[in-house]
């Protein structure tokens, strides 16, 4: 007790110097969790659907079977380019795969490699 008693002091001196700190400044306000993402959908690429699909492999192979199924994930984060696993005809399986990118044009997607994707519809 009598090496705790001397202690007791020096513990109120440390603590009442705590209370001594400047006022923190208020920082800039942070957008809210809507708004940050809102800004990031719209830079992400709409993604690529079974119709979009279709769409695209009708434009650049006319002469090949009709797309049965598809489906469609993109490449990576925030890229404009989807990878989509399709079926032709009759066929209920996904055996086929071709890339689609966002395009400018009349159509939402356009084939990377039609004459690749062609083929095997072919």
């Amino acid at each position: 007790m009598k090496f705790v008693t001397p202690l007791i002091p020096a513990l109120f001196l440390t603590l009442a110097a705590c209370g001594d700190e400047p006022a923190a400044t208020p920082a800039e306000e942070a957008p809210s969790v809507e708004e940050s993402l809102a800004a990031d959908a719209e830079d992400l690429a709409e993604p690529a659907d079974r119709d979009a699909f279709v769409a695209a492999f009708s434009a650049a192979c006319p002469d090949a079977k009709p797309v049965n199924n598809a489906s469609c994930q993109a490449l990576g984060m925030g890229s404009p380019s989807f990878v989509c696993e399709y079926g032709l005809g009759d066929d209920e399986y996904l055996r086929h795969k071709g890339v689609v990118t966002q395009s400018e044009g009349e159509l939402p997607y356009t084939l990377d490699d039609p004459e690749k994707v062609c083929a095997q519809g072919a």
